[in-house]
């Protein structure tokens, strides 16, 4: 089976609930189609808006923080996700490292592993000792998380250690942070993916934390599909696609990746996709050879929402010079997509309770009154009036 761009892009609009409006009814599948990044804070509710904007902020704090159907916690690439309690499993425990493979987002900590003489596994069992102690707890500010768990490890140290644990830290801020403090960072990510710390309710600027225990009123249970489910879900979004690429989306190793990736292999086939072999579900095959029509073409999304999160870019823009202005290194501005490609660019500045937007696109099929009037909804969405736009 040869698939083409056109039927990819119109795939993975229905994949990430963009091809239509969505009913309150289907946040949870929207949500958990693959999880919703939350850096900066406010990105997975700019996301939910772009897919259900029938859910308000009352709706959003309900499912999050009231009946908690929805948690928020580190996962891929070690970033804040959001996602369906009821699938902690797949963004949780499916990426913990088996077998000497190394954590999600812990490269870093090798020059504190170093500094104190002690290996990565050594302090990991440590911290998982004194991790209880969050539960009927919370914590403000992610530093204060960092110092309060380093100080809590102190007494499991060996003595000759703890004088070099709380020295100041070598990676940034050292009038902030030990470097106990910094180990610990890298350490809440597998601390994460063994449910034993997520994200509270916000106090102003401030995340909070608190144990997947005290949150949800329960442990994170074990599920032996856990991986299954992921990978579902990452082909299902991101298909077709490969193993390399579900490790670039999760930010694991190679061996992770491909572990992972063949707990769900007999849930796939073989497609050629820009000519190279790629992986579909094959529950997808029907919908993937049958596109259907939009009933909305035009997108205006915001940065680091999951639909612009493919690892295959060129299927969202051909162009490579484009492309970098899509993708930078720093700062990426919100895209504007018309039928699944990003053919423009955009950024939002606020102003007292007005928001002004910039916007550039480089095709005809886009017409800048329909951009104005996606830039009005996006400013209603946060609560303010677009008070000027330039296109």
């Amino acid at each position: 089976m040869e698939l083409n761009v056109e039927q990819v892009r119109n795939f993975r609009l229905h994949a990430h609930h963009l091809d239509t409006f969505y009913a309150k009814a289907d946040v949870l599948a929207a949500v958990g189609a693959c999880g919703m990044q939350n850096t900066p804070p406010g990105a997975w509710e700019a996301a939910l808006f772009n897919r259900v904007p029938a859910c308000k902020a009352a709706d959003r704090d309900r499912l999050l923080l009231e009946e908690r159907s929805l948690v928020q916690a580190w996962s891929f690439r070690g970033t804040p996700v959001v996602f369906p309690a009821a699938d902690s499993s797949a963004f949780l425990s499916a990426l913990a490292a088996e077998g000497g493979e190394p954590w999600i987002y812990t490269r870093g900590i090798g020059l504190a592993l170093d500094f104190l003489g002690v290996g990565f596994g050594e302090l990991l069992v440590l911290l998982e000792q004194v991790m209880p102690q969050l539960d009927g707890r919370t914590v403000t500010g992610k530093t204060s998380l960092d110092q309060t768990l380093a100080a809590w490890m102190v007494p499991l140290l060996p003595a000759q250690k703890r004088s070099l644990w709380n020295e100041p830290s070598m990676y940034g801020s050292p009038d902030k942070q030990t470097v106990g403090g910094a180990a610990v960072s890298f350490l809440l990510r597998p601390c994460s993916f063994k449910g034993l710390v997520v994200f509270g309710a916000r106090e102003g600027a401030s995340p909070t934390f608190t144990s997947y225990r005290t949150w949800l009123g329960r442990l994170l249970a074990p599920d032996a599909d856990a991986s299954r489910k992921l990978v579902r879900k990452f082909v299902h979004c991101y298909g077709p696609t490969t193993a390399d690429r579900l490790a670039a989306w999760l930010g694991c190793s190679g061996a992770q990746a491909r572990r992972l990736w063949k707990t769900a292999a007999d849930e796939m086939e073989p497609v050629t996709f820009l000519g190279k072999k790629a992986y579909v579900l094959s529950a997808d095959r029907e919908r993937l050879l049958a596109p259907q029509p939009l009933e909305r073409e035009l997108l205006l999304l915001a940065a680091h929402d999951p639909y612009l999160d493919q690892r295959d870019r060129v299927v969202l823009q051909s162009d490579k010079a484009l492309q970098r202005r899509i993708w930078r290194t720093v700062a990426n501005p919100g895209a504007i997509v018309h039928c699944g490609e990003v053919v423009g660019t955009w950024t939002g500045t606020k102003k007292g309770a007005g928001l002004e937007v910039e916007a550039n696109w480089w095709s005809d099929a886009v017409d800048g009154r329909q951009v104005r009037a996606l830039a009005e909804q996006h400013a209603a969405f946060r609560g303010l009036e677009l008070t000027a736009f330039e296109g």
